[in-house]
């Protein structure tokens, strides 16, 4: 029986065009994504690098203006359909779930969200779970086992009990290893609302 929902953020809540912050960079000049790259920007979601070290980076590397870069950057994030917080404000009054928020994502992002959406609807979305975790302040990151293990253990939860919503099927993957319930979301075809219309949410 599920009792634990562990909810992703980007493309289950808030609608992404992933191919966005690399098109931006492309006119910037940045056309090819190499290893160190990839170190970096994992590094920097994981929280190991400040973001004035990553702009630092991007700056020294390729020449890109600060501003010009964090416009890029943040080109991947757009909309927050209001239908969603309604369900997910539903799901939490129901009390009949513990409701986690598990997402891959850094401090850029995280700033443009509360910038865009406002302060109050940012608290509004974040008070509806009992824990909000973003990779770069818990230094774990998806699909490393590792961020799941700690999900599981600080909260104590049962796998067998707990269900994962993710649109990246590494991400889905991995957690089902340890026994956790999970969807992989299709962002264009499926829409979180219907949760609990799914085939092995049980």
């Amino acid at each position: 029986m599920i009792k634990n929902i562990i909810f992703d953020f980007g493309d289950v809540f808030i609608n992404l065009n992933k191919e966005a912050t690399l098109n931006e960079l492309a006119k910037l000049g940045v056309k090819q994504v190499n290893n160190t790259m990839m170190q970096v920007y994992y590094d920097y979601e994981m929280g190991l690098l400040t973001t004035k070290d990553f702009i630092d980076y991007f700056h020294q590397s390729f020449q890109l203006e600060k501003s010009d870069l964090i416009a890029a950057w943040n080109a991947i994030l757009l909309d927050f359909p209001k239908h969603r917080l309604q369900f997910l404000k539903a799901l939490k009054a129901s009390k009949k779930y513990r409701l986690f928020l598990l997402s891959n994502t850094n401090e850029l992002h995280i700033d443009w969200i509360q910038n865009d959406w406002g302060i109050d609807l940012y608290k509004d979305f974040k008070d509806c779970f009992e824990q909000f975790y973003l990779s770069h302040e818990i230094n774990l990151r998806k699909p490393n086992v590792s961020i799941y293990e700690f999900v599981l253990e600080a909260n104590q939860l049962s796998p067998e009990e707990t269900y994962f919503i993710d649109d990246t099927k590494e991400n889905t993957d991995a957690a089902s290893t340890l026994g956790i319930h999970c969807w992989n979301i299709s962002p264009k075809e499926e829409d979180v609302i219907n949760l609990l219309q799914q085939e092995n949410f049980k």
